[in-house]
């Protein structure tokens, strides 16, 4: 891979720091390679482009453009957009897609996601990788030998579109909720007004102002420290909930009435029970960080669940594969089979509204048939080598059931943990599970003191 593209090219996207690693010069040379890879160069086909609210975003995603439309093909602009909007274009209108997004990461990053027609994810292993080494000899060139582009470009108002499509799938019908939401200065302030508007909801907004500066908080609500203006505002208002998303809104964190945050384990079974009334028997995924409340809930109530990796591509993939009707991942992502097979925060949030608008609940009584253990939460640990770190847990439990679908997981009765190592930093990550809070605190304990011994 290109040396200049090595620092940007991801697991799952394109991310780096601008300009200094991500520029228009390697924006535009991977936007060549796009079309070509999902085969739009040369046929007059065309591929949907959106982007967030950074700065650099309109310069980034108009070299992504000239890049494509330097291919013969032509493009489809949304304009400011959500990623779950942008895969929503994607499906609607059947052509691959590049949305222009640093998602939560800090201000001065930029970046890429990409997808084939129909939403169909593209990660390293499902042509990124490809792309890269095509873009790499790209990046060489004379000026003046950069194609001109020649392909037309189509602006489309396609906000509307998105709303109809989120309405239909989970209609909110029933009492009149109070909801606090902070979109972090993110795309959910460009979302929420279209969506949650056409809505008979009493709405109280954070932070919807879109401002790629993020001047009130980092819009990353996996963070809790990101959570505390919206607790607090929930609180204040006596509101029935409050959703915080992430910065180009494609994840969605739910505060309950006395703004104590609801674990996103417990959202992805409420979501799969409601999926499961409609479809009797369906297939749920859950990755391997999900509560074990998830598949005895999914078991419990006549469905399959299966689990899975973390990470959205390997995630879509086995959607694709099993025919499952919903899936959901512990950092907040929600993948729906009638949305594309796409995660869309949005949509996981109107699944919440709609569950609490057709009873007289609170959220915290509504989730707690879903919250049955203690977890520890996602815990960082810098290591030299991962590797030695993971075998060096796999002989200290050795007594205990382990699997290796996803770094590594150590099974006992009642506990149960998982350390994977990071696509990007010499980090392992670990998630820890209980029948209680003090079971959970103990083996949290042991692990880390073996990790960082």
């Amino acid at each position: 891979m290109h040396a200049r593209l090595r620092p940007v090219v991801k697991a799952y996207d394109v991310r780096g720091r601008v300009p200094d690693q991500l520029d228009t010069t390697i924006a535009r040379a991977l936007g060549e390679a796009f079309a070509d890879e999902v085969g739009i160069a040369d046929g007059g086909g065309r591929a949907v482009v959106g982007r967030d609210m950074r700065a650099s975003s309109p310069d980034v995603v108009r070299a992504v453009a000239d890049g494509i439309r330097s291919r013969g093909a032509d493009v489809v602009d949304i304009g400011l957009a959500s990623t779950d909007m942008l895969y929503c274009a994607s499906g609607v209108l059947d052509v691959p897609g590049i949305m222009v997004t640093a998602s939560h990461n800090p201000a001065a990053d930029n970046g890429l996601k990409l997808c084939r027609a129909g939403a169909r994810p593209i990660g390293l292993s499902t042509g990124l990788a490809a792309m890269a080494e095509a873009a790499g000899p790209l990046l060489e060139r004379e000026e003046s030998a950069v194609p001109a582009p020649v392909g037309t470009v189509e602006t489309l108002e396609f906000l509307t579109t998105y709303a109809d499509t989120l309405l239909r799938l989970a209609p909110v019908e029933g009492r009149r909720l109070k909801v606090v939401v902070d979109a972090g200065n993110g795309m959910a302030g460009h979302t929420v007004p279209a969506v949650l508007g056409r809505l008979d909801l009493e709405v109280i907004g954070l932070y919807l102002e879109l401002d790629g500066t993020f001047p009130n908080h980092e819009a990353n609500p996996l963070d809790h420290t990101t959570l505390v203006d919206l607790q607090a505002a929930v609180r204040e208002h006596g509101a029935d909930l409050g959703l915080a998303f992430d910065g180009d809104a494609d994840r969605c964190f739910v505060i309950d009435e006395h703004g104590d945050v609801v674990a996103p384990s417990a959202i992805t079974a409420l979501v799969a029970s409601r999926h499961l009334l409609l479809e009797p028997g369906a297939t749920i995924l859950h990755n391997v960080i999900c509560s074990r409340a998830v598949p005895e809930i999914v078991t419990e109530r006549g469905g399959v669940p299966v689990r899975t990796p973390v990470g959205h591509s390997l995630i879509k993939a086995e959607m694709a594969r099993t025919g499952a009707v919903f899936g959901g991942e512990h950092s907040g992502h929600f993948y729906f089979r009638e949305f594309y097979l796409a995660d869309s925060g949005m949509l996981a949030a109107l699944h919440v509204l709609a569950a609490l608008a057709e009873t007289d609940s609170t959220v915290s009584a509504l989730m707690a048939e879903y919250s049955r253990y203690s977890a520890s939460g996602e815990i960082n640990s810098r290591v030299d080598d991962a590797d030695t770190v993971i075998e060096r847990l796999v002989r200290a439990y050795a007594d205990h059931d382990q699997d290796r679908l996803d770094g590594l997981t150590v099974t006992a009765a009642d506990w149960w943990f998982n350390v994977r190592a990071s696509n990007t930093e010499p980090l392992l990550r670990l998630n820890v599970e209980g029948a209680d809070e003090a079971t959970m605190g103990r083996v949290r304990d042991e692990v880390l003191a073996a990790i960082r011994s």
